[in-house]
């Protein structure tokens, strides 16, 4: 473990982030706070080990901005990276239908995010090559990861989205399916890219998204991920059983309690083919 005492201006950003979080109340930060996204990620670097030195546990990550057609209306033009903790992961048992409850309780600003997520059976070596990284998976599933905010009315800059936490909130991962050790990847990435989906809010439809919408593919998505996280000064290695989801096909969504939110998928292909839509509501 590093003991090496936190620069100052990280320490402070941590304190701000620590207090935004725990009172669900907006961060005091100007638009060059942090200053860039490098020391963005060194930040919440140091948020994962005060937060995980406080009881929780990192499970796996969150991808977020890889959503091309949604990079205009926020004001971020590249993928980033945030973690997902044992406190904001939910579980749908495969022995209940695909559907889930979520409590919207501390979170600033909810919104919706229906995505491809995957779990990890073993690290991809360094480097990967898309064969090795599908090699390392061990299922897939269909996810809402609810994402929020500290900043006020969704505006801010990259460097502090990905300080705060990746903005993200919430995961609930539906029913698992399971990849074969056989599955070819050129196969899975070309039925994954091809799924579409549709989003309903009680029963009326508010989106509709691609696979390709992401990176030209959930899978790519992740390929993407792998060398990103490689290359961030600091970060973790990946490890057996990470979740990991690969971005928004649609655009996010506000939510609020009482609401219930569904999908709809039509996919093909042995793997991708075997995902439902999921249901899920909001407490």
């Amino acid at each position: 473990m590093n003991n090496t005492p936190l620069h100052p201006d990280i320490a402070s950003l941590v304190a701000d982030l620590a207090r935004a979080r725990l009172e669900a109340r907006p961060l005091p930060w100007p638009a060059a706070v942090p200053a860039d996204v490098p020391l963005a990620y060194a930040t919440a670097l140091a948020v994962r080990a005060a937060r995980s030195a406080q009881g929780d546990a990192p499970v796996g990550y969150k991808v977020g901005f890889t959503n091309r057609t949604i990079w205009p209306r926020y004001g971020v033009y590249g993928p980033i990276w945030g973690t997902v903790w044992r406190s904001s992961l939910v579980h749908v048992d495969a022995s209940v239908p695909n559907e889930g409850v979520l409590s919207l309780t501390g979170l600033c600003e909810p919104r919706i995010e229906p995505e491809v997520v995957f779990g990890l059976r073993e690290a991809p070596p360094p480097d990967c090559t898309a064969a090795q990284l599908v090699a390392a998976i061990g299922w897939v599933a269909h996810s809402y990861e609810i994402v929020h905010t500290h900043f006020p009315g969704w505006k801010f800059s990259a460097a502090q989205a990905v300080a705060d936490g990746g903005l993200h909130g919430r995961l609930l991962v539906g029913h698992t399916v399971a990849l074969p050790a056989t599955t070819e990847p050129e196969v899975l990435m070309e039925a994954l890219a091809g799924l579409r989906l549709r989003l309903y809010a009680d029963g009326v439809l508010k989106d509709q998204g691609v696979g390709a919408n992401v990176l030209d593919g959930p899978v790519q998505a992740l390929l993407h991920f792998v060398r990103e996280l490689r290359a961030t000064p600091g970060a973790p290695a990946l490890r057996a059983n990470d979740v990991i989801t690969t971005g928004t096909l649609t655009d996010a969504w506000p939510v609020q309690a009482g609401q219930t939110w569904h999908t709809e998928i039509e996919a093909a292909g042995p793997v991708a083919g075997a995902l439902n839509g999921l249901r899920v509501r909001f407490e």
